[in-house]
């Protein structure tokens, strides 16, 4: 077992100790909401002297991201986008530091990235392959695709409000789409039911540790880069923006951020934190509300009005009490802009500045511009806007038709916010789980193993086991009798010929089926001591044929 570079604390009871993904909850109280804490002290001396050596991305902190070592091998380069002055839009304002964290650059084109990213390598380390996430549409694009990356089978439960382009680009990268006909409250519960059902790991926003952290990975870079810009400040090593601005729909980014300047401020690299801007679509605006009403907890909004989907989150919880908390210490506002207003400012962005965003994007420009009028914005302000994406639409004939199940719920409860156990039953009859094959895949080579999942996740449901040598495959078989065994022939100790013949030689194991796989040429003696014993012998390379694919059904039926 790795050593643990941090500890999780329980900000409900304070108890610290250990993290997994596999058990994220406070041993002590049974809190979901635990925070990070790594050993600063000496990160603050090491940190500065590495990061000149390192590439710009967020892997550059790696010191202060609960994954073990530096980069993964899943890493496309989320993070490390560029900061964009805008200029014109600046002027027209009055506002010269005015300035565009453009995380459209992301791999998936959207700042989820990050999230996607730092999650998915956690969750990998862990040995977790499937898992489920509700989303409003970027979220579930940046799990899929990460997903892809790291061989997890990924369901993405999405209200059908959610534009189906978004859904496409989710699905191309061989994700489950599940479309839930209800608000994406609802759907959050739906896919919380499904993985209790099925014991799936199921990522929860920002009661999840691993994402809180990646998005602190925002208030790194812009402070290095407003540095880069401003020249470095009296008194620290990086420079704070005066305000930091984004369209909040569930807030996960700003809590990330606040953490990363709280950590920043807690080692010395700046001298302060910055206020807060966080803007609502005005038809789904609990926070804005409640902040309004000067109180420190959202009343939920059970029907959501606006166009804006990504946004349509009508219940924040805690998230909102923890950003108010802060919010009261440090300064900051928030407020709500119209649809009309956003897509204004959309329009406004890409015709003076040259930046195609999304909605959600152009609402953060809208408050911007409502904010600099209002003189809550002022001239000698440093000002950043985290322009959180750009939606690239996927060609809607490359998946065909059936590239989603759907999933309706009860007509009685459908304008209900909370939806009772038995309408959550009955939604989910569609998706009841047949008994899936079983299928154990035997290769001391993880990309191996990870392209044969991969291959399986995209012919239909599997129950999918791993074994990484010729002794862990042969009590895996015992122990667990599988359907059908992909069986890599060439391992180091005991080889796939040996566990042939160790599995053939036990009644209990005897007749399960085996597909060999090998990247040399057999010679004849190979062969013949094949012959007989397995289904069939296929070259390493040939997975992705239409050989693979029919075998394994002829196999398991």
């Amino acid at each position: 077992m790795k050593p643990q570079k941090f500890i999780a604390k329980c900000i409900d009871c304070g108890h610290e100790g250990p993290f997994s993904p596999l058990s994220p909850t406070c041993p002590k109280c049974g809190s979901e909401w635990q925070i990070a804490r790594y050993d600063y002290e000496a990160i603050k001396c090491t940190l500065p002297q590495a990061l000149p050596n390192r590439p710009f991305d967020l892997w550059r902190y790696h010191e202060l991201l609960p994954v073990h070592g530096g980069r993964p091998e899943i890493s496309m380069g989320e993070g490390g986008t560029p900061m964009l002055h805008l200029v014109k839009l600046g002027m027209m304002l009055n506002l010269p530091y005015l300035y565009f964290k453009d995380e459209r650059q992301n791999p998936a084109s959207s700042f989820k990235d990050r999230q996607a990213g730092v999650t998915i390598a956690a969750l990998k380390e862990a040995g977790i392959t499937e898992m489920v996430v509700a989303s409003t549409g970027n979220v579930a694009i940046s799990y899929a695709a990460y997903s892809a990356r790291a061989g997890i089978k990924l369901w993405a439960f999405l209200t059908s409000l959610v534009p189906s382009e978004k859904m496409r680009e989710v699905a191309i990268y061989g994700a489950k789409v599940i479309k839930v006909t209800g608000t994406y409250d609802q759907t959050k519960q739906v896919a919380a039911e499904f993985a209790r059902q099925r014991g799936l790991y199921l990522d929860k926003g920002a009661r999840s540790l691993p994402t809180v952290e990646s998005m602190k990975t925002l208030a790194y870079e812009t402070s290095e880069q407003l540095t880069g810009i401003l020249g470095k400040p009296q008194g620290a090593m990086w420079q704070s923006p005066t305000w930091f601005v984004q369209a909040v729909s569930g807030a996960l980014g700003p809590l990330g951020v606040y953490k990363g300047y709280e950590e920043m401020l807690e080692m010395g690299f700046v001298s302060k934190i910055p206020k807060m801007a966080l803007i609502q679509a005005a038809g789904c605006a609990p926070m804005a509300h409640a902040w309004k009403q000067n109180k420190l907890t959202a009343e939920p909004v059970r029907l959501p009005r606006t166009h804006i989907t990504t946004l349509a989150t009508g219940d924040p919880g805690r998230v909102y009490t923890l950003l108010a908390e802060r919010m009261r210490k440090h300064g900051g506002t928030f407020d709500a802009v119209t649809d009309e207003e956003a897509f204004r400012a959309m329009h406004l962005l890409a015709k003076m500045e040259g930046l195609s965003v999304e909605p959600a994007t152009a609402v953060a420009i809208a408050g911007v511009i409502k904010l600099a009028r209002a003189g809550i914005l002022k001239p000698d302000d440093v000002i950043v806007i985290n322009g959180t994406g750009h939606t690239m639409p996927i060609e809607s004939h490359i998946l065909g038709d059936r590239w989603a199940e759907n999933v309706v719920l009860p007509t009685k409860v459908a304008a209900e916010r909370n939806i009772p156990s038995d309408g959550l039953s009955a939604a989910l009859k569609t998706l009841q789980v047949r008994e899936k094959p079983h299928i154990a895949i035997v290769d001391d080579h993880e990309p191996a193993r990870i392209l044969l999942r991969r291959v399986l996740q995209s012919l239909g449901e599997f129950t999918i086991s791993e074994a990484a040598n010729g002794k862990e495959a042969i009590e895996l078989a015992r122990r667990e009798h599988p359907d059908l065994i992909l069986l890599d022939l060439m391992m180091p100790d005991a080889d796939g010929f040996q566990v042939i013949e160790s599995l053939r030689s036990d009644p209990s194991t005897a007749n399960i089926p085996i597909i060999a796989v090998t990247a040399k040429t057999l010679t004849p003696e190979e062969k013949k001591r094949l012959h007989g014993q397995i289904a069939k012998v296929m070259q390493k390379g040939e997975f992705l044929t239409d050989d693979l694919v029919d075998e394994i059904r002829a196999l398991i039926g």
